[in-house]
C-alpha cells in the first residue's frame, strides 16, 4: 500500500525533458546573429563606396546617405508609395525641366544651358517678321508692336518682313477682318525709319499685296512660285443689318476700294485707272507678272536670275506661234 501511494506521489510530480529545438526558432536565432554581425561591421567600418558621377544629383545624394547613415538603405520602408531609394528626397522630382538637366560626362557638350525660346522670338531676334495668318486684329496687333520694337533696337537696321497672307479674307473669300487692319500695318511701315525688305512667300491677297508692295523701293522680292492677286474690298455679311446701314457700310467699303486704288497707284507705279480696271475682278499675278505690273522689284531665283532673264516673256511666244492675244477688258 505504502509502495503504491509512493509510486503514485512519484508520477505526479513533473519532469524535465529535452527535446530538439525547431526549425523556426533556428532561423530566427541565425537572423538575429547575423543582424548583430552587420550592425557591428557598420559600426566599425564604414562601407565601401563605388566611383560615381558627381554631378549627378543623385547619386551624390545616395552616396551621402550611405556614408552617414546606412541603416536607411539596408532597412527600407515597407509598403511605401515612393520608388526605391526616392524616399530619401524630401521632395522627390521625377522629371526636370530643361535648364536643370544633368547629362553624363561623356555628354556634357550636349548639355542645354537654359530653356529654348520660342520660334517667333528667334525671328523677331534677327529682325523678322512672318505674316502667316489672315490681317485680323491680333495679327495687327502683333505686327505693328513688332516693328516698333525693331525700330527701337536700331533705327539703321532693316527689317525683313515675309509675307504669306490671304489678307483681310480667308482663302474661300470670307471676309475676316476689316480692311482698316491692313491699312494700319502699311502706315506703322510708312512711319518707321528703317528700311524694310518685303518678301512674299506662298501668296499675298488684297491688302497683303499692298504691304508686299509697300517695301523699301528696289527691297521687294517675292518667291518663284508665290502668288499675289489683288481685288476689290468686300462688305461683311450684312443679314441682319438694316437698309440704311447696309448703305452706310457700302459707302465705307467704297472709300476703302478708292484709298486701296490710290496706294497700289502710288507703289506700282501704274496710273489709278489701270489699277481700277484690274480690280474690277481678282487680279492674280504670279511672281513675273507681279515684277512687271510694279507689286515686286526682283524674283529670288537664287542663282538662276540670269537664266530666267535670257527666257522669252509669254507674250513673245505667243507672237511667235501666230496666236492672237485678245484683251480681257
Amino acid at each position: 500500500m505504502i509502495g503504491e501511494t509512493m509510486m503514485a506521489a512519484y508520477l505526479r510530480v513533473p519532469m524535465l525533458t529535452f527535446s530538439q529545438p525547431s526549425t523556426a526558432t533556428t532561423t530566427r536565432c541565425r537572423n538575429q546573429r547575423t543582424r548583430c554581425s552587420v550592425n557591428a561591421a557598420t559600426n566599425s567600418a564604414k562601407i565601401p563606396m563605388p566611383p560615381h558621377n558627381p554631378k549627378d544629383p543623385f547619386l551624390s545624394k545616395l552616396a551621402s546617405v550611405v556614408a552617414s547613415s546606412p541603416e536607411t538603405l539596408l532597412n527600407p520602408p515597407r509598403n511605401s508609395d515612393t520608388p526605391p531609394f526616392l524616399d530619401i528626397f524630401d521632395s522627390p522630382k521625377l522629371m526636370a525641366t530643361p535648364a536643370q538637366v544633368e547629362r553624363s560626362v561623356s555628354y556634357n557638350e550636349h548639355r542645354p544651358t537654359r530653356p529654348p525660346p520660342d520660334l517667333p522670338s528667334l525671328l523677331l531676334n534677327g529682325r523678322i517678321i512672318y505674316i502667316g495668318m489672315p490681317l485680323v486684329p491680333a495679327v495687327t496687333e502683333l505686327v505693328i508692336a513688332e516693328l516698333m520694337y525693331l525700330q527701337y533696337m536700331d533705327p539703321k537696321e532693316p527689317i525683313y518682313m515675309y509675307i504669306n497672307s490671304t489678307g483681310t479674307t480667308r482663302d474661300d473669300g470670307e471676309t475676316v477682318g476689316m480692311e482698316t487692319e491692313g491699312f494700319a500695318i502699311y502706315d506703322a511701315m510708312r512711319q518707321l525709319k528703317n528700311e524694310i525688305h518685303t518678301v512674299g512667300v506662298g501668296a499675298a491677297i488684297g491688302q497683303a499685296c499692298l504691304l508686299l508692295s509697300a517695301g523699301t523701293p528696289g527691297k521687294r522680292f517675292m518667291m518663284p512660285h508665290a502668288k499675289a492677286m489683288i481685288q476689290q474690298p468686300r462688305i461683311p455679311s450684312s443679314g441682319l443689318m438694316p437698309a440704311s446701314d447696309v448703305l452706310i457700310r457700302a459707302k465705307e467699303v467704297i472709300t476703302n476700294r478708292d484709298n486701296l486704288i490710290k496706294l497700289l497707284a502710288k507703289h506700282t507705279g501704274n496710273s489709278e485707272e489701270t489699277v481700277a480696271k484690274v480690280m474690277r475682278r481678282p487680279y492674280y499675278m504670279d511672281a513675273i507678272k507681279a515684277k512687271e505690273f510694279g507689286v515686286i522689284d526682283r524674283v529670288l531665283w537664287r542663282g538662276q536670275e540670269k537664266i530666267m532673264a535670257d527666257v522669252a516673256p509669254p507674250e513673245e511666244w505667243d507672237k511667235g506661234a501666230g496666236i492672237k492675244v485678245v484683251d480681257e477688258f
